[in-house]
Order: C-alpha cells, then sequence, then structure tokens
C-alpha cells in the first residue's frame, strides 16, 4: 500500500517537473522566435536608413536635373535666372550664370535666351564679370538674341547685367534701376566713451584699420573710400551707357541711384517695352516653350562653398565692401 502511494506521489512529482519543463520550453521558444523578429526589423529599418541615407548622398553629389530639352526639331526659348543677391557665394554668382549663359548657346535649338531678373543687385565684380559675358557671347552670336525680362525688381548689379542685353522688358510695376554704389556700416566710438571702453588697437600700415568701426574716422581714410566708390559707380556708368546706348534719356537724376517703375523707365530708355517670360518668349523671340538653363549647384557644393566662405565672411564682415544695392 505505502509502495504504491509512493509511487502515486512519484508521478506527480513526474507530471509536475515535465509541466515545468514545457512551459520554460515554451517561454525559451517564444523569446527566441521574438529575438528572432526583433533582429529580422531591426535589418529591414536599417535597411531602410540605408536606402534613405543613400538617397539623401545622391541628392547632394548631383545637382538638379534641369528641365528636359527637346530634340525634335523645334526651337524653344532658354531662360536663365538671375534672382536674388548677386554674390560669389550665393545662387545668382556669375559663374553659374555664365555656365548657364553657354549651355543656352551651344543648344542649337535655342531660338533666344531670357534673363529672368528679379533682384535687388549686389557685387559689382560678380555683375561686371556676366555683363563682359553677354557682350562676349552677342559678337560670337549675333542672331540669338538676349533679353533681359524683368519681374518685381532689377536694380543695382541687376541692371548692370540687364543693360548688356539686347532689350529690357519690364512690368508697369517693375521697380529698376538704382545706378549706383554704396558702402555702409557704424560707428561706435561714442557710446564707447560714455561707458568707459577703450580701444586698444595694433597694426602695421598706416590704414590697416581703415574705417574701423571703434575708433573715429581719419579724413585721408574717408576720401580715398569715396574715391573708391566714385571710380566703381564710373565704371557703373560706363556699362550702362555701352550696353544702353542713345536709348536712354539722361537726365541729371539718371546715374544718382534712384529706381524708378517699369512705366517711368520705358519713357526715361532704361527699359525698352513691357512683357513677361511668357510674352517674350511667344511673340518676340517666336519660340514659346521655355526651358530653364538656370544651373543647380549640388547640396554638397553649396555646403562646401558655405565652410569654405564662413571664415572669409567673419574677416570681410569687419570691413566695407563696396556693394551695388
Amino acid at each position: 500500500m505505502e509502495n504504491q502511494q509512493d509511487h502515486s506521489a512519484n508521478n506527480v512529482k513526474s507530471n509536475d517537473a515535465n509541466w515545468e519543463r514545457g512551459v520554460i520550453e515554451k517561454l525559451a521558444l517564444a523569446s527566441i522566435t521574438e529575438q528572432t523578429k526583433t533582429r529580422r526589423w531591426g535589418i529591414f529599418f536599417k535597411s531602410l536608413m540605408f536606402v534613405y541615407l543613400f538617397a539623401i548622398f545622391g541628392i547632394a553629389i548631383y545637382p538638379k536635373i534641369k528641365q528636359s530639352v527637346s530634340n525634335d526639331g523645334k526651337y524653344h526659348t532658354a531662360v536663365i535666372d538671375v534672382v536674388g543677391v548677386i554674390a560669389e557665394d550665393k545662387d545668382a554668382n556669375a559663374a553659374t550664370i555664365i555656365e548657364s549663359l553657354r549651355e543656352a548657346v551651344k543648344d542649337e535649338y535655342t531660338k533666344g535666351i531670357i534673363l529672368h531678373s528679379n533682384s535687388p543687385g549686389g557685387s559689382p565684380v560678380q555683375s561686371a564679370y556676366v555683363f563682359a559675358e553677354i557682350r562676349k557671347l552677342k559678337k560670337e552670336h549675333p542672331d540669338l538674341p538676349i533679353y533681359a525680362v524683368v519681374s518685381d525688381i532689377c536694380a543695382s548689379g541687376c541692371y548692370y547685367i540687364a543693360s548688356a542685353s539686347d532689350k529690357i522688358f519690364v512690368n508697369q510695376s517693375s521697380l529698376i534701376g538704382s545706378i549706383g554704389v554704396i558702402m555702409d556700416g557704424f560707428g561706435f566710438v561714442d557710446i564707447m566713451q560714455k561707458m568707459g571702453i577703450e580701444r586698444r588697437l595694433l597694426t602695421a600700415g598706416a590704414h590697416k584699420a581703415m574705417l574701423d568701426p571703434f575708433s573715429p574716422p581719419k579724413a585721408d581714410e574717408t576720401q580715398f573710400m569715396q574715391t573708391l566708390l566714385d571710380q566703381v559707380h564710373q565704371q557703373f556708368i560706363s556699362a550702362v551707357k555701352t550696353g544702353r546706348g542713345d536709348r536712354l534719356k539722361e537726365t541729371p537724376d539718371m546715374f544718382s541711384g534712384l529706381v524708378w517703375t517699369g512705366e517711368a523707365s520705358v519713357k526715361l530708355g532704361v527699359a525698352d517695352e513691357f512683357g513677361n517670360d511668357d510674352y517674350v518668349a511667344k511673340n518676340i523671340i517666336g519660340a514659346e516653350k521655355l526651358v530653364n538653363y538656370t544651373e543647380q549647384g549640388t547640396l554638397l557644393d553649396k555646403l562646401a562653398g558655405k565652410l569654405g566662405t564662413s571664415f572669409g565672411k567673419a574677416i570681410s564682415s569687419l570691413l566695407l565692401n563696396p556693394s551695388l544695392r
């Protein structure tokens, strides 16, 4: 009897042990299964992230694809943007605009070129580069018209560029002109004296700290910078007269830095006619289809350019650079 009870007890313990083992095995299997699923999802998301980063990298390396050019034998009008501040580290820089012009000229189906102009101006150097390139292209391709079409504003450096074109088209409410040069800054001498701040400046060269905003201005340095501005201004005036010729109806204020509406500019010979891109392409050039040739720098190039010019900006911000704006 006792043996039967012991045997029954052993069976119960054995069953309990088997049950516990089964539960542990199921838990272990479930854990392994869950880990496998987690690992697979991890691989999936890592792969997805890799594809995403690869796509971003591709965008950074390759420029935006410009509007496709048809080679179906039909002519088109090339459009090149002169938009925003004109400066070497901006989208509207001489290298970009010149390269865009050359690409448009190389296309045998380009019947005419529009400089889509909407800029307050900027660097006189960058503007002069583009002006010279347009004049050069006009000599090499006299039958290929180059027109400037102004939307909101075409002032200073932008007008410098536009004056090289065959004709300038505006809207009645466009703002155009500002044939002048500006150099601005601040002086902190008085406020430093009130706050008891002493300026300690060491230089090698009598004029190395010329127009330092924390030192009193010197008459000879101010006159020197004014002479520099006058020289750049005369270069600007000469370019406008060369480009516009007898169309300009000169007034005493023509080169004073004033701006005019599109309506007034046509009367003054600062601009020629009214019209937008579509009008000029269809009715003046005779090729209704517009193809934008504006070169787009890569994201990587832009980032590199910004990093590369950051130090230069920090230094140049301490000086007063002339600007056509």
